[in-house]
């Protein structure tokens, strides 16, 4: 039978049956045949599409295992400004960008998403003071930049229904003054989208914004993302784009977890382009805003200072007893937990509730997952794959925070070691890694580059020891993804049988310099055989 599709070039297959190969035939968008010339030669005919890549490389398509994609879409849209560092790099031109998008803005009110005052040096304190000056009369909401919290004016209080007198809602909090007064912060996912829910609406604009997002993935290789704080409530918009065929990304759903603990899906409900597999969980906080459980203190800097946590431990969110209530509520009934843990404590504390609920409800196959573990010890590690807890990195927080976290957080014993990418290896760990979109934008070669490197922005190495091989770095963004998300029988490597999900780079990395992995073209992206991204045909 003739193949509908036949690429040819440097395959790396990611499969460790047949690593490389010379080219791929692809027949109703799976890949049937993975070999040598000869072998593919054979499966053209005259509907037969040949592409001969040349010297560019072949490989499956990225996976992007912890993201935020309907959330991106909406911030990254007309609705909300962004002002994040990698769009605005200094505090002048946020406060100026702020002002400018109150005045013009008006009485619908401002919604801003990115503070960062670590990298954005000189920002004002976002008092509820300043907030109320800066805008007096029109709502007023800026998202810092790790999403664990938003700022907020008195306008923006009133429109939310939120008082003094509002209770915390569970797992998130609001901040007060010394009377009790509301000081204009609020803290974690609960909170947060009560202030910010006016403008994280789902319009009639959603369809474009959704494929919008899906074309900036598709633009750094990415075939597969997983959406890790689904709302229900999106599930028909969802579907709906889905069905009208706009979507050129596959989607694993991972709902947040609610105080009734309780979900009307199943797991595995939906199907390969967007299926939801499992339940996300939160310990602790971000590394940014001091709330997260640390077993050593913020250094007395300048930096922690002006935030407010000089020589704090931050803390959890839940104690280890909710998480595993939590957990246990959903486990039981066959779901995957992800659970946000930054801290060396906290992921402690999660350990400790996984290994009771894991004793309580034995699964052979639970891929249990931790998410950033950016202070995660080598003990940890090695304690959670003996567990069958897998974990998936936030490694590009090196690229961005890298000197940060060593000068002004943690210093050289903690911070040199944030995202230890090589004592997870050591420790036999699946790990992945990903950029929390829209925190970083999703890249998966500098993701690769800053595990291989370890570079911070000023051109150190921090943590030598805790560098990875290049073809290690490769499997955290493919074949070790596409298992994390229970999808390997379909995606992640280039076998016969898979989904011919692929991205076409400039070069090989397994060739390339470590320092220039960032630096490869992405030249095409592949989904189903269809070219998402690029032109195929004018390669080679």
């Amino acid at each position: 039978m003739n193949a509908d599709l036949v690429l040819f070039g440097d395959v790396v297959t990611m499969d460790d049956a047949l690593p490389r190969a010379e080219g791929l035939a692809v027949t109703g968008g799976r890949i049937t045949t993975v070999g040598s010339r000869a072998e593919l030669d054979v499966l053209i005919g005259a509907g037969t599409q040949v592409v001969d890549v040349g010297s560019a490389c072949i490989l499956p398509g990225f996976i992007e295992p912890h993201g935020h994609p309907l959330e991106e879409a909406i911030v990254l849209g007309p609705a909300v400004v962004d002002i994040r560092p990698v769009t605005i790099a200094d505090a002048d031109t946020v406060v100026a960008t702020i002002a400018e998008t109150i005045s013009d803005r008006g009485a619908a009110g401002a919604f801003l998403n990115g503070w960062d005052p670590l990298l954005q040096k000189g920002l004002p304190e976002p008092t509820l003071k300043w907030l109320d000056t800066t805008a007096p009369d029109y709502p007023l909401v800026i998202l810092h930049n790790s999403g664990h919290v938003a700022y907020f004016n008195t306008a923006a209080a009133e429109q939310a229904g939120i008082t003094r007198d509002t209770p915390d809602p569970f797992g998130g909090s609001y901040g007060h003054d010394a009377s009790g007064a509301l000081d204009g912060a609020a803290y974690e996912t609960p909170a947060v989208f009560t202030v910010a829910g006016h403008a994280m609406t789902i319009g009639d604009d959603f369809p474009a914004l959704l494929a919008a997002e899906c074309a900036r993935l598709n633009a750094a290789g990415i075939t597969t993302i997983a959406e890790m704080s689904f709302d229900p409530r999106m599930r028909p918009a969802l579907n709906a784009i889905a069905d009208a065929g706009l979507l050129t990304t596959r989607f694993r759903l991972y709902e947040m977890s609610t105080p009734a603990r309780t979900t009307d899906a199943a797991p595995g409900d939906g199907n390969d382009l967007v299926r939801q597999i499992g339940i996300k969980v939160w310990s602790d906080g971000s590394p940014w805003v001091g709330n997260i459980a640390t077993s050593f203190p913020y250094l007395d800097t300048e930096a922690t200072r002006g935030l407010g946590i000089a020589c704090t431990h931050g803390h959890a969110n839940y104690t280890g007893e909710q998480i595993h209530d939590i957990s246990a509520a959903y486990f039981d009934k066959g779901w995957q937990i992800a659970c946000h843990a930054h801290g060396d404590d906290a992921i402690t504390m999660v350990l400790d509730a996984w290994e009771q609920l894991l004793r309580e409800y034995p699964r052979d196959d639970h891929r249990l997952r931790l998410e950033h573990v950016g202070a995660m010890r080598a003990d940890q590690f090695q304690r959670a794959a003996d567990l069958g807890v897998t974990v998936s990195i936030f490694i590009d927080h090196l690229h961005y925070w890298g000197d940060v976290l060593v000068d002004d957080l943690f210093g050289p014993e903690h911070g040199s070691v944030w995202a230890a990418a090589g004592s997870a290896l050591a420790a036999g760990q699946r790990f992945t890694f990903h950029n929390d979109g829209p925190v970083t934008p999703a890249n998966p070669l500098r993701n690769m580059q800053d595990a291989v490197t370890r570079l911070a922005p000023s051109g150190r190495v921090v943590a030598p020891e805790e560098r990875i091989p290049v073809d290690a770095a490769l499997r955290a963004h493919t074949v070790n993804a596409a298992w994390q998300l229970f999808s390997e029988e379909n995606i992640g490597a280039i076998f016969p049988g898979a989904y011919a999900d692929l991205v076409v780079l400039s070069a090989n990395p397994l060739d390339t310099e470590p320092t220039s992995l960032s630096d490869l073209k992405i030249l095409a992206t592949v989904l189903e055989g269809r070219t998402v991204y690029g032109e195929l045909s004018a390669i080679g």
